[in-house]
């Protein structure tokens, strides 16, 4: 059943809940969410370390960006206990390891590692009281390091994220003698999202008391929300007279500098929590008289189920009748 409330703009309260804020809403020219959903905005004027969290970090960079990080701090804590091997002096550790009689610091280095991993062949052994305090300070940061990367891994693994395939572009298509903002969602990975809801705002500059100000409207949706999400999902603007979209035009929506801002949330049935992803579509990223293709296979010769063919996701198709946009 079709949203029976109008679109409308939001108020200054609402603006502020939107979290842009008024200097934005006047002064930027830029898109105000990137495609993969990452604000286009930038924090200057603080210090790297009154802003850098590092837990935050480990867990948010990419995968191999961690391995990366965790090996080089790895290396360099074997590295640093291998130098304050070597300052405890020549006898500090005893070998009968053959062939590293004359490499000393690889030997106090790959003995930091044996330390640090508990691992102990007993080849190098510490002599020495200096030697053997160094022995319990690494003992204790390898027992401390190894439990803080277990935890991180956990906590990558754990933490809830949706990971939704939004299309390459938003349509204006026909719908219902009518047009319609159109765009696809699907679900990318093979866990299942119930409750899935969609909120889908308009930015765009209009001449307020002669001032060029950025606008917001929350567009009413043919159908704001879906109880399951096994398949794919278009989400629908009709474009009726209430709408802030009507009798706009491919031009007239570059002019403003339009952007939609799409939020899509779901309750995530593997995790037991809810999820939130976004992105946005420019004018550049928005067809006129196309509609999707068909993207559906149903009763496959193996199977009577139905069958989403994500090859089609993306693929567009010119509308009958065309648009004279």
């Amino acid at each position: 059943m079709a949203n029976e409330s109008t679109s409308h703009s939001l108020n200054e309260q609402d603006l502020r809940d939107l979290g842009f804020g008024a200097v934005v809403s006047r002064e930027s020219r830029e898109r105000l969410l990137n495609r993969d959903g990452s604000f286009n905005v930038e924090r200057a004027g603080l210090q790297f370390w009154s802003s850098f969290s590092a837990y935050h970090a480990m867990l948010t960079i990419q995968w191999w960006q961690f391995f990366v990080a965790t090996a080089v701090l790895y290396l360099i804590v074997n590295a640093a206990f291998a130098t304050a091997y070597l300052a405890c002096g020549p006898g500090a550790l005893g070998s009968e390891a053959v062939g590293m009689e004359n490499h000393t610091y690889l030997r106090a280095f790959f003995f930091s590692v044996q330390t640090l991993s508990t691992i102990g062949y007993g080849q190098v052994v510490p002599v020495g009281t200096a030697a053997n305090t160094l022995v319990t300070l690494e003992s204790l940061v390898g027992l401390l390091g190894f439990a803080i990367v277990t935890g991180l891994l956990f906590a990558r693994f754990s933490r809830p994220t949706a990971k939704m395939l939004f299309s390459r572009h938003a349509l204006i298509a026909p719908y219902q003698n009518i047009t319609a903002v159109e765009f696809r969602v699907a679900n990318a990975r093979s866990n299942e999202l119930i409750e899935v809801s969609a909120k889908v705002l308009l930015s765009r500059f209009e001449q307020v008391d002669g001032v060029r100000t950025r606008r917001y409207y929350q567009l009413d949706l043919e159908r704001s929300a879906v109880t399951f999400l096994p398949l794919t999902w278009t989400v629908v603007h009709p474009i009726h007279e209430r709408s802030p979209l009507y009798l706009e035009t491919a031009e007239s929506l570059r002019n403003s500098q339009s952007e939609f801002l799409v939020l899509l949330s779901g309750f995530d049935e593997t995790f037991s929590a809810t999820v939130h992803t976004r992105t946005s579509y420019i004018p550049d990223e928005v067809l006129w008289g196309y509609r999707f293709a068909n993207a559906f296979v149903i009763g496959r010769a193996a199977s009577n189920k139905v069958t989403v063919d994500m090859r089609q996701f993306d693929k567009v198709e010119p509308a009958q009748p065309s648009l004279n946009r």
